[in-house]
């Protein structure tokens, strides 16, 4: 198990899965993974590939909270700002 951790397709191949699933499940829950899932990926082709799976499970925590507290500043609603509804979809 080990050596598959350190393979740098299957961190690319769950970076992919995590971004169906964000797809079928929106709002930006799975998205901060799935770029921490595709930077570590990439990093495992260069610079990474003689970590430890530990070392390499703590990257990719600290990226995906990372990618995640930009994902909502960016994507966030104003400071101050409620989303409200004034008509239903079933009105007449």
């Amino acid at each position: 198990m080990p050596d598959l951790m350190t393979t740098w397709w299957v961190w690319l191949a769950a970076a992919l899965v995590l971004a169906i699933l964000e797809v079928l499940a929106p709002g930006f829950v799975f998205l901060g993974f799935a770029i921490a899932a595709a930077v570590v990926g990439l990093a495992l082709i260069g610079p990474l590939k003689l970590l430890s799976v530990p070392m390499l499970l703590l990257i990719f925590a600290a990226l995906s909270l990372t990618a995640w507290m930009i994902l909502r500043r960016v994507f966030a609603l104003p400071k101050g700002q409620v989303k409200t509804f004034d008509t239903d979809i079933n009105d007449p």
